[in-house]
Order: structure tokens, then sequence, then C-alpha cells
């Protein structure tokens, strides 16, 4: 006969068993709430101007990103570094760049980030996140070794940055190199689609309800000038109206979407990257259709005209295929149910290029533009159109090369349709945005050298129900020469072999026309202190 004790003690651990099921479910699985969070897919263009995309008043045809736009937010003051491998690296650690050793800067020198300045995916683990790499990378350190669980597309280990119609073989868990998949064979727009779609698949496959974070770094619509014959002939004679009409139309839009408020800067006609080749080393390599500088367009020999708006053709072309590819992914996360608690960011690395170049496989001057035996570049002229209304171009840091369009969708978090943010937000942001999203708090990393410094990014999260939402006390700036700092609405900044700062109220002159720096010297040296003051402490940091 069982005492009373007895009975008791059955009946407790009646109760205890359920408890020590849910704890071991819990450690198991991850975080309890895993599966509802958001997925995130990140997708970056690589050179695309700021007024490209027919949602941010380009002509250019990009139904996705329009449809995801009119759907979710843009966000019209949003900042990249400028330059490609400093943003990649704000980007999935949340600091800014010279901050973690990824550029140079006056007592900093570019090399492998400290331990601390670990990866977003790397963060995400602990979360239940699954994290998957696709195309470009121009981070140092390897994807896998970063926390991504799959990737492909690294410089040299796969597409590259210097061709799109053909690729060094590789394979991933079995998993061979997508074969050919257009009319012309492979081209990598659309194979880094085909890696990002087959990553979710598998992710679906292996880990179910779990999140994940996707990130599709395409190439497109980087330099050389490569695209599909459909997808060329698509612009055909579009861009004889040459880029002053181009970009007049493109800032008529923007005004008219409420975009930008400034006027239409000036063509910069005799700036250009210093490394460009030199106008006779243009005509005699790429011949005389080519033009070295953004000059008026009815400068330009009939010659001129139509090889220019062939190029441009071009470039529209790449960025048309890669709008189609995001199309695919984003019917593939309809299909599996997934796309309404999917937060989908897209941006562009850097403002649209200025550089006229020849690298990779060199240049046939008999080959049709936009093939594989070709290599051109956009230029400054169209670089200038594609960065409409604001001031130059990729590696600078006035607007043009800064300014990058930011596109947020996320049907099920985001009440907003088709509405504009005007907060002003960086890269630095994304990172802690994630963080946030996935249901996280951003703490400083510790490594055996020590704990990082907090990140001076923000999550933007808050812009998502309301327009002004967050603020920062200062945004910085720093490459090859060039510095920049943003506070409020006032931006300075510093042009290598200029010699002095440069004054600008963005409130009411985003083109950075009308330098107000004589007027306010006490606010260039408060700024210029306060630049200074934020590299001093980078350098502490490290």
């Amino acid at each position: 006969m069982e005492t009373d004790r007895t009975m008791a003690n059955k009946q407790a651990n009646k109760q205890f068993v359920p408890i020590l099921a849910a704890l071991a479910i819990m450690f198991l699985a991850g975080p309890a709430d895993a599966a509802a969070r958001p997925n995130v897919v990140f997708i970056m263009a690589d050179d695309m101007g700021y007024s490209d995309a027919g949602c941010y008043g380009g002509e250019v045809g990009t139904p996705n990103l329009d449809q995801l736009a009119a759907d979710g937010l843009r966000f019209t003051q949003c900042y990249s570094t400028g330059r490609c491998w400093p943003s990649r690296g704000c980007l999935l650690t949340g600091y800014y760049a010279q901050q973690i050793r990824r550029d140079n800067a006056a007592g900093i020198r570019k090399g492998n980030r400290p331990d601390w300045a670990v990866l977003l995916p790397e963060r995400l683990a602990p979360l239940g996140y699954h994290s998957y790499h696709s195309g470009k990378w121009h981070i140092d350190g390897s994807p896998i070794k970063g926390g991504f669980e799959r990737s492909w597309g690294a410089q040299r280990k796969g597409c590259d940055w210097d061709r799109f119609f053909n690729t060094k073989s590789w394979t991933e868990d079995g998993i061979k190199a997508p074969g050919a998949r257009t009319d012309e064979g492979y081209y990598s727009t659309v194979a880094i689609a085909d890696h990002a779609i087959q990553c979710l698949k598998l992710h679906r496959k292996h880990h179910g309800s779990a999140p994940f974070f996707q990130y599709v770094a395409f190439y497109s619509p980087h330099f050389p000038l490569h695209a599909l014959k459909d997808d060329i002939a698509a612009y055909a004679g579009k861009y004889r109206v040459g880029w002053d009409k181009v970009r007049r139309q493109r800032w008529d839009r923007m005004k008219e979407m409420g975009i930008v408020d400034c006027p239409l800067s000036e063509r910069d006609e005799r700036v250009v990257p210093g490394w460009n080749l030199k106008p006779e080393a243009l005509r005699n390599q790429i011949g005389p259709g080519e033009a070295p500088f953004a000059v008026a367009w009815g400068s330009l020999t009939d010659e001129q005209q139509a090889f220019q708006a062939r190029k441009m053709a071009i470039h529209a072309a790449m960025v048309t295929r890669m709008d189609a590819e995001i199309g695919r992914i984003v019917e593939h996360l309809k299909q599996v149910g997934e796309f309404d608690n999917t937060v989908i960011f897209f941006a562009s690395d850097n403002g649209a290029s200025a550089e006229q170049i020849i690298r990779g496989d060199g240049h046939d001057k008999s080959a049709a533009p936009g093939s594989a035996e070709s290599y051109l570049c956009l230029g400054p002229g169209w670089s200038t159109a594609a960065n409409t209304p604001f001031r130059l171009h990729k590696h600078w840091n006035h607007e043009g090369g800064i300014s990058s369009p930011l596109i947020v969708h996320w049907p099920k978090g985001i009440d907003a349709r088709g509405e504009l943010r005007r907060d002003p937000c960086h890269f630095i942001d994304i990172a802690p945005t994630v963080m946030d999203l996935a249901g996280g708090e951003w703490t400083s990393a510790k490594t055996d050298g020590g704990a990082g410094p907090p990140s001076p990014g923000v999550s933007i999260v808050p812009a998502f129900q309301r327009d002004g939402a967050i603020a920062h006390d200062a945004l910085w700036w720093c490459h090859q020469g060039h510095r920049a700092i943003r506070m409020g609405d006032w931006k300075l900044t510093w042009r290598t072999g200029r010699g002095e700062w440069e004054l600008y109220d963005m409130s009411t002159d985003r083109s950075e026309m009308n330098d107000l720096s004589a007027k306010h010297p006490d606010r260039v040296k408060s700024m210029s202190d306060e630049w200074q003051r934020i590299l001093d402490g980078f350098i502490e940091d490290l």
C-alpha cells in the first residue's frame, strides 16, 4: 500500500516531467520563438546609381523592385561609404570601415578585422538563424569562417567582378556549378540568384521553419558592361536623347515622387578618377566613340553619341536582368509561404562609377559591345545621370558617391505601403537593425583580446512605423583622402586635391552646389574637430 509521501512524490514527478521536456526542447531547438521571427534577405547591387530604379525616378525597367517599393518603404537618405569593400564591411559588422581596419585613414592601415568585429551571421546563430551568402564577397576572411553556412561567388572562387559570361568551376556539398541557364550560356546574375534559391530550398529541407538570413550580393551593374542580347535590345535607341535630357527627366520624376527637393547639380566636366585611362588611351584601346569626360551631350560627335547611347543601354539591361532575378527569388519565397514574414532589403554599395579602365580578359574593339569579348565601363557622363541629381560618383564622399537607394519590404511587420522615409541612415545601421528584427540585443563582442566598442549604428526598425523616428549625432566618411561628416542637416566634406572643407545645408542643397563654409567658419571648425575626434576614437579602439 502506497504511503501518502510516495503518492505525493509520484504526483510531483508527473508535474516535473513536462517541465523537463519543455526545457529540453527549448535548449535543443534554440530560441522558443525562433520560427516566428522574420527571415531576412539583403540584396546588394554593385555600382548602381541612386536614380536608376524606376521607383527612384529612373527610366530603367525594374518592375520587381518597384513592386517591393510600392508595398513597402523607400528611404531617401540612406548612405554607403562610397566604395565597395568598405561598404560591405560596414554592412555585415555594424562598424565604420576604418574602425575595423577595412579602409585606410591617417593612423589606420587597411587589414584584417579585429577579433571583436564579428560578422552578422555569427551574432544571429545563437538566435536560431541560419545564414547563406550568394555573390560578391570583398570582405577579409571567408564567408564560411564568418558564420555563413553556405557560400558561393567570392572573387576567384566562382564568378568575379571582371566577367559575367564565364566562371571558374565550383562545387558545394555535391552541387555542381549552374549550367547554361540562358540562351547565351552562363551569366553570373542568373547564377547568383540560382544559388540563393538553392540555399533557401536546402534550408527548408534541413531546417524547416527556422529563420534564415540570405545575403545576395550581385555584381551587376559593375563594369565590365556585359549583358544578355535580348536585354540590351529592349533599350535599343532609348538613350540617343543623351545624358543631359535623361538627367532632367529623372530629376523631374524624383521631385514629383518626393524623393528629392533640391536643385539639379551641374556636371563636373573634368573630374574623373585618377586611375582612368587617359583620353588618348581610350581612343586607341576602345575607339573614337569613347568620351573621357562628362561634357555637354550636344558637344559629342555623332559617333560618340551612338556609342555612348549603346553603353547606357547595356547598363540598363544589366539592371533589368538583376531585377528579373530578384523577382525569381521573391517568387520562390511566395511559393514556400515565407514571403509575408521575410524582411527584404535592397541597396547599392555605392553610387554609379565614372571609372574607365580595361582589365580582366581585355577588350576586343571588333567585339559587339556588351559581349564577353568586350570590356567597357559606364564612364562619367552616364554615371552623372545615374546619380541624378547629385554630384560626383563612386569613390567620392559627395552625395553622388555615397547616396544609396534603400527599399525595405515586410508584409507582416510594416503596415505602410509605398511611403517614404527621410531619416538619414547608413550601412552601419543594417546589422543592428537585423539583430533588432531577430529579437536579439546588440552587445559588444567579447574575445580573448577583450570587448569591442559599441556599434555606431542604430536600428532603423522604429522608422518602419513612422518618418523621423531615428537620429544620429553624426554620420562619418573617409575614403582615399576624401572626408565628410553630417550632423543634422549640415554636411561638411573635403575633396582630395581641393585642400579645403566645403559646407552644405542638406535641407535645401543635397546637390551640394552652394558652399557655405565662408559664411559659417565656426560651424566648419566644430564639425571638422568632430570628424577628427571620431577618427581618433577609432585609432584608440584599435
